[in-house]
């Protein structure tokens, strides 16, 4: 079933904010094996000239991904999630994130377009801090194979 074309230009606002702690942080450069010290001591990170501890640069996919499953999990836009991949993915940064951040994401589909066959649903997001400040922005593509691909 092809998706949705009146879902393009669809926003979802924030629905909850996410507290970034310097456990969350450390945990996440545990998972992704990486042992810079400014992602766990406080007092490296500061050495570094940052606030607290640093978050890896891919650490606001805690927040994304939740995001974009709520967007691809609505029936009506018509998403067959085991049919889907993802295409691509970017992150464009204004400051980084740091453990006491108070998060909160907002996104919108950009566009559906329908090309071989196949669905491509772009999404962007904005990732806010608690003064509303922007604090990275992302896109995303998937890809929703057609039943013949």
């Amino acid at each position: 079933m092809p998706l949705d074309q009146s879902f393009t230009g669809r926003e979802y606002p924030s629905d909850s904010k996410y507290y970034v702690s310097r456990e969350k942080i450390r945990e996440f450069a545990d998972a992704i094996d990486d042992p810079n010290p400014i992602y766990r001591d406080p007092a490296a990170a500061r050495a570094a000239g940052h606030p607290d501890v640093l978050a890896p640069p891919t650490f606001v996919t805690l927040i994304n991904l939740p995001k974009i499953n709520g967007i691809v999990a609505d029936p009506a836009l018509g998403l067959d999630y085991s049919r889907m991949v993802h295409g691509s993915q970017g992150f464009r940064y204004e400051r980084p994130v740091h453990a006491g951040d108070e998060l909160e994401i907002s996104a919108r589909i950009d566009s559906i377009m329908a090309r071989a066959g196949n669905d491509f649903i772009d999404l962007q997001a904005e990732i806010t801090d608690a003064d509303g400040n922007l604090v990275c922005s992302t896109r995303a593509q998937l890809v929703v194979r057609g039943e013949d691909a």
